[in-house]
């Protein structure tokens, strides 16, 4: 069958609903300054799906910043990989300061996240190494072992007891294969808001030798006492033997980083094919990461203005009965029960009757019957916005479990 003619015929699980959905639940399109409030179809709503963590997407700093470097240097410079042409003492400096950050000996630049782990997995194991991960990984992560030619093991979403028993399984086939046992998780899950626990994992490398490389996307600039990310949370930052965070979420850019030792850095600069064969990082990115990196560090008060909104949105939910999950991060799921049809009204009703503006995420991603409305707070929103937001939830709520949004086709825009 040829190829292009199957497809017509077969849009995926998402695709299969692009008509309808297309331009408002899939790719809308947000206008204005990044901020709580922005606009979409011509009406101003109050934003809660943007990873702008504590504010630094129009830090009046940052845009300084980055419309210098852009003024000086342009999007070009510089040209080529950093292997052949691309290599600057900026791109080595902040990478410097990242590893200093992160609490590794060194630091290697990504110029995007997603590709970035797919390589750094690729690049490090051999058919002879076997993989340990939570199930709930991101797609990045999946992506990434699906180039992997040896064997992989699944543990249900944070069960550390199924995870004894799987990373016992994985440890005697590798020992069988002379190969080793590399462990993949995340620091915070993006969809629920919950923490690996690194904890635990980090508790059985003594007794099992394994290497741990976490994901922290999300965790990067938001979690622990000084920003450093979800193993500060736990106390075992030291345990982690690969630390990936990206500039996308709390540093509000494009790109992201991967610390280690120097030893593994230094193969991973000379192994990583989506770094060997990509050109480099443009100036604009690089100077504009070292000044995020900068506020990120010496401005405390940003990161504590977040929590401070998170704690509102968060208790507040819980107080009006709203299943939030199990979050411990300012990732905000609110759990609701209906179908697809019913998720959509829900949307249109909060998009164009309150004004509220967040996430809408249904099956195939979450089980059939759950609705996961994801909300981002950020530093930029106030205690006004999330009263509102919270009161607004409440009257959804009620429509739903009244049967207001029962429909038997997607809602039409």
């Amino acid at each position: 069958m040829d190829i292009l003619e199957r497809i017509k015929g077969n849009r995926g699980p998402l695709g299969k609903y692009q008509k309808e959905a297309h331009g408002y639940f899939t790719f809308p399109k947000l206008e204005g300054e990044i901020n709580p409030r922005m606009k979409f179809r011509g009406k101003e709503v109050l934003n809660w799906s943007l990873n702008n963590y504590i504010g630094l997407a129009n830090h009046p700093e940052v845009r300084k910043a980055d419309a210098e470097a852009a003024k000086d240097y342009g999007m070009a410079y510089p040209m080529g990989a950093r292997m052949m042409s691309g290599q600057t003492v900026k791109h080595e400096e902040l990478e410097a300061q990242l590893a200093a950050f992160a609490g590794k000996e060194d630091s290697f630049l990504l110029n995007y996240g997603y590709q970035g782990m797919i390589s750094i997995i690729d690049s490090l194991l051999s058919r002879n190494d076997v993989i340990v991960y939570d199930s709930e990984a991101h797609a990045c992560i999946i992506d990434g072992m699906r180039m992997h030619l040896g064997k992989r093991f699944v543990f249900p979403h944070n069960d550390m007891e199924n995870f004894h028993r799987q990373l016992d399984k994985a440890s005697k086939i590798a020992a069988r294969q002379n190969g080793g046992v590399l462990v993949i998780t995340e620091g915070v899950f993006g969809m629920s808001g919950d923490l690996g626990n690194l904890k635990a994992i980090c508790d059985l490398k003594d007794s099992y030798h394994f290497r741990l490389l976490v994901d922290d996307a999300h965790g990067f600039g938001t979690m622990g006492k000084t920003g450093q990310g979800t193993g500060e949370f736990f106390g075992v930052q030291d345990k982690i033997d690969l630390y990936f965070g990206t500039f996308a979420k709390a540093m509000a850019g494009i790109g992201g980083f991967i610390a280690a030792d120097e030893y593994v850095i230094d193969f991973l600069k000379y192994n990583m094919r989506s770094q060997i064969f990509a050109k480099s990082l443009p100036m604009p990115m690089v100077f504009g990461a070292l000044k995020r990196l900068e506020l990120l560090r010496t401005k405390p008060e940003l990161r504590e203005k977040l929590w401070n909104v998170v704690n509102a949105l968060q208790n507040g939910l819980k107080e009006k009965g709203f299943n939030i999950g199990n979050t411990q991060s300012p990732v905000t799921p609110v759990f609701l029960s209906g179908s697809i049809p019913e998720a959509t009204n829900v949307i249109v009703d909060l998009r164009e009757n309150y004004g509220v503006f967040c996430s809408m995420v249904a099956y195939p991603v979450v089980p059939k019957g759950v609705i996961l409305l994801r909300l981002i707070p950020t530093s930029e929103h106030t205690i006004a916005d999330v009263e509102y937001t919270i009161n607004a939830f409440s009257e959804v709520a009620k429509k739903l479990a009244a049967g207001k949004y029962m429909s038997d086709k997607i809602a039409e825009i």
